[in-house]
C-alpha cells in the first residue's frame, strides 16, 4: 500500500477536528461513566422486586456516537431466576433451568434451549406449555417467539429488539434474552487463540471470559429452523474491547461509523454493513496489527486499512464473527449484486486516498477538516454544541429514572426496612457517587413524608417535625431546585414566611446556572472537570414529585393531582408511567413562582405577588414543560386566589382540552362551580 505524503499531517488534523465534536478522551469517559451510573439507577428502580436485571450496551454505552449520528440506546435485560447451562452438573433444584444444545441443524453461533425439569436434572419430555415445541429430535425446546412486552405500544420492530420512543427524542431498544454465565463452547477458540500482538491481553481475556454469554431470542435467517433457535451474543465482551481501544483506535471506530452512514447505507439499506460489522471489523484489524500502528498521526491509514479489510471479506462473501469464527455474519445478506457493488464502493472509497473525508456532514467533520487544512495553524473552538447536546441526552434518561429510583428506594426503606444498597456496582468511585445522588433524594421525600406523619397525626408533635426538618436540610443540595422547593413547602406549612421567602429567592438566583444554559454547560465540562454528583447539584433542577403518602405536606393546589385518575387504563399512555398517576408532579421552575406567588399572598406584598403571577405565564407561554397540565391548574389556582374566577375557569378549560384523560383539571373545575354556586345562596 503506497501512503501518500501528507497522510500524517492530515491525520493530526482530523483527529483535533474530531475532538470537537464531543470524541476527546476526557468527555469519553465521562459519558462511559456516566450510562454506568444510569444502569446502575435503572435497576435499583426496575430489577428489584422483578428479578431482571437490565444492561446498556451499544454505542450510547460505549460513547462511539455523536450528536447526529444519533444511536439509540440499548438496553437488554434478563431474567435472574431463570438459569441456561451448557452442562447439568450445574442445575439446581426448583429453578427454572434450560440447557444449550447443538445439533446438525444449528448455524454457528446459534443454539436451541432444552427445558429441564424443576424435580431433577433430566430432559422435560412432554410438551407443558405453548411456548414450547418438538424439535425434529423429539426434544421439548423453547420457541423465541415468547410475547415478552405484553404492551403493544412500539413504534418498530428491529429482530429481536422493540424500539419505543420516549419523550419524542429518546429512542429506546428493548430486548430479553437469557443470561449464561458460563463462555458458550463454541466460542472457545477464542479463548486459546494465538495473538502475535498481544491484543487483548490475558488479563481482558479472562474477565470476558467469566461475562458469559446472552441468548437472544432470534433465529438465523437461512435456517429452516429459526423459530426454535437462539443467537449467542457476547455483548459484554465486546462492550469491554471497545473499552480497551486506544484514542486513535476509537475515534478511528467512529468514523467508519460515519463513513458507513453516508457511503454505503443510502445504497445498500441498513442491513449491508452495520456498526456491528465495523465493530468486528475494528477487533480483527487491532489484533491482527502492531500496537505502533494505532498512533494519531496514522489515524488515515488505519481507515484505509479498515476499509481494505472489510472489501476483503465482502470479495470473499465470509465475514467471520470476531468469536466464533465458523459463523458467517454476510450469509443470506451480502451476496449477487449487492456483494459485487459493495465491494466497488469500498474500493472506490480507499482509492480516494482520504479525500472522501471532506464529505462527510456530520458533526461538522468534512468541513471542519477542510478549514483545518486551509490553515498552516489549526484553530478550531472546542466548546462545540455536540457536547451539550450529549449530555442533554445522556442526563435526560438519568432525570427520568433518578425519579423512579428515588423513590423506589424510599418505599424500600418505610414500608419493608429493607437495605437500600445491595447488589454489585461497576466500581467504587460509581458506588459512591451512586450512594451520594441517591440518598440526597431519598433525604428530601423520607423528610416530606415524615412531616406529612406529624401533621396527619399531631400527637407525634414538634420532635418529629425537627426530625422532618433535619431530612429536610440534608437533601437540601439534591439539584438545583427540588430539594430546596420542598424544605420551601415546610415553611409555607409552618407559616414560617421569612425562611421559605429566603429559600425561594436563593433558588431563583442558582437558576442562572442551570444545565439548559450551554454556556456554563460548556465552560463546566471542559474546563470544570465536574463528577455526576457536582454535575446533578449545581446544573440539573429535576422536578419536584409528592407521593399519596405525602398529601399533609403538598400544596392545596397540587393535592387534586393525586386524584386525577379513575383507575382505568389508558392504551395511549405509557404502561410503564400509570402508576405515576397517582403522583403531583410538577415542574421546578414554575413550582417556584407558584410557591413565591402563594407567599407574597399571605405576606400581602402585592406587586411581588403579582410579579409571580406574570411569572407563571412567562413559563407557560415560553418554556417546555413536561406537566403542562398541572402548570395550568396551578395557573387557574393563583388566578382563583387573586380573585379572577372567570379567566380561571377559562385556563382549566384550555387544559382540559390540551390533555382530556387523567386531568385533575375536573377537580379544579368542581371547586369553581360549587364556589359558584355558595356565592348565589345554595347549598352542597
Amino acid at each position: 500500500m503506497e501512503i501518500p505524503y501528507y497522510y500524517k499531517d492530515v491525520s493530526l488534523r482530523l483527529m483535533r477536528v474530531l475532538d470537537t465534536t464531543g470524541l476527546r478522551e476526557d468527555v469519553r469517559w465521562k459519558r462511559i461513566n456516566m450510562w454506568l451510573q444510569c444502569e446502575e439507577l435503572y435497576n435499583l428502580a426496575n430489577g428489584t422486586q422483578s428479578k431482571i436485571l437490565y444492561n446498556f450496551f451499544g454505542s450510547q454505552a460505549e460513547a462511539t456516537t455523536t450528536g447526529m449520528l444519533n444511536a439509540d440506546i440499548d438496553v437488554l435485560s434478563y431474567f435472574m431466576d431463570i438459569s441456561v447451562l451448557q452442562d447439568l452438573q450445574n442445575w439446581r433444584h426448583s429453578r427454572k433451568t434450560f440447557l444449550m444444545i447443538i445439533d446438525d441443524t444449528t448455524p454457528p453461533g446459534y443454539v436451541k434451549l432444552q427445558a429441564i425439569r424443576d424435580d431433577q436434572p433430566i430432559a422435560v419430555r412432554h410438551i407443558q406449555n405453548s411456548f414450547l415445541t418438538l424439535d425434529r429430535y423429539g426434544q421439548s425446546v423453547l420457541c423465541n417467539s415468547i410475547p415478552y412486552y405484553k404492551d403493544n405500544l412500539a413504534n418498530e420492530h428491529h429482530g429481536p429488539a422493540i424500539t419505543k420512543t420516549y419523550f419524542s427524542f429518546i429512542s429506546v431498544d428493548r430486548v430479553i434474552a437469557f443470561r449464561c454465565f458460563t463462555w458458550p463452547y463454541t466460542a472457545s477458540g477464542w479463548i486459546t487463540r494465538q495473538r502475535a500482538h498481544n491484543w487483548p491481553s490475558r488479563e481482558t481475556v479472562s474477565i470476558i471470559q467469566q461475562s458469559g454469554a446472552l441468548l437472544v431470542p432470534v433465529g438465523h435467517k437461512e435456517s429452516d429452523y429459526k423459530h426454535v433457535e437462539w443467537r449467542i451474543s457476547l455483548s459484554y465482551g465486546e462492550k469491554v474491547l471497545v473499552w480497551q481501544f486506544n484514542h486513535t483506535q476509537y475515534k478511528c471506530y467512529v468514523l467508519l461509523k460515519m463513513i458507513n452512514k453516508y457511503f454505503i447505507k443510502p445504497k445498500f439499506g441498513e442491513n449491508a454493513v452495520t456498526s456491528y460489522h465495523w465493530k468486528t471489523c475494528m477487533f480483527w484489524m487491532i489484533e491482527s496489527t502492531p500496537a505502533a500502528l494505532w498512533q494519531p498521526q496514522n489515524v488515515l491509514i488505519c481507515i484505509d486499512l479498515s476499509l481494505r479489510k472489510l472489501c476483503t471479506f465482502v470479495e470473499a462473501g465470509y465475514y467471520p464473527n470476531y468469536f466464533i469464527p465458523s459463523e458467517n455474519m454476510f450469509l443470506g445478506v451480502v451476496h449477487g449484486r449487492i456483494q459485487r457493488n459493495l465491494a466497488n464502493t469500498l474500493r472506490h472509497l480507499f482509492g480516494q486516498k482520504g479525500r472522501y473525508l471532506t464529505r462527510i456532514p456530520y458533526d461538522g467533520v468534512g468541513q471542519g477538516l477542510i478549514t483545518a487544512c486551509q490553515s498552516p495553524i489549526m484553530h478550531i473552538d472546542d466548546t462545540n454544541e455536540y457536547i451539550v447536546s450529549t449530555l442533554q441526552f445522556t442526563v435526560s434518561w438519568l432525570m427520568v429514572r433518578v425519579w423512579t429510583t428515588w423513590f423506589t428506594l424510599l418505599k424500600f426503606s418505610i414500608q419493608e426496612n429493607a437495605c437500600i444498597f445491595q447488589g454489585s456496582f461497576s466500581s467504587q468511585a460509581t458506588r459512591q457517587e451512586i450512594y451520594t445522588i441517591v440518598m440526597r433524594f431519598c433525604s428530601s421525600s423520607l423528610g416530606s413524608y415524615l412531616a406529612s406523619k406529624c401533621l396527619e397525626q399531631e400527637i407525634i408533635g414538634q420532635e418529629g417535625l425537627d426530625l422532618a426538618h433535619e431530612f429536610l436540610l440534608l437533601g437540601l443540595f439534591s439539584d438545583v431546585a427540588s430539594g430546596k422547593l420542598k424544605l420551601a413547602t415546610f415553611y409555607l406549612l409552618q407559616n414560617n414566611l421569612i425562611l421559605a421567602e429566603y429559600i425561594l429567592q436563593h433558588i431563583e438566583k442558582s437558576y442562572t446556572f442551570l444545565f439548559f444554559s450551554k454556556d456554563a454547560v460548556k465552560f463546566a465540562i471542559i474546563n470544570g472537570h465536574l463528577s455526576t454528583t457536582e454535575l446533578i447539584r449545581d446544573f440539573l433542577a429535576f422536578s419536584v414529585p409528592y407521593l399519596p403518602s405525602e398529601i399533609h405536606c403538598t400544596p392545596k393546589a397540587l393535592i387534586p393531582e393525586m386524584f386525577r385518575s379513575t383507575g382505568s387504563y389508558d392504551d395511549s399512555s405509557d404502561p410503564g408511567l400509570f402508576f405515576w398517576q397517582s403522583w403531583a408532579v410538577v415542574d421546578s421552575k414554575l413550582y417556584l413562582h407558584f410557591l413565591q406567588h402563594q407567599c407574597y399572598h399571605r405576606q400581602n406584598k402585592i406587586l411581588h405577588k403579582m410579579a409571580a403571577l406574570g411569572n407563571i405565564l412567562w413559563v407557560i407561554r415560553h418554556e417546555w414543560l413536561m406537566y403542562i397540565d398541572t402548570a395550568l391548574d396551578l395557573l387557574a389556582y393563583c388566578l382563583k386566589k387573586d380573585g379572577f374566577v372567570a379567566q380561571s375557569y377559562i385556563i382549566l378549560s384550555t387544559s382540559m382540552t390540551l390533555k382530556n384523560h387523567h386531568n385533575a383539571s375536573k377537580w379544579h373545575i368542581a371547586s369553581l362551580i360549587n364556589a359558584a354556586f355558595r356565592l348565589v345562596g345554595y347549598r352542597y
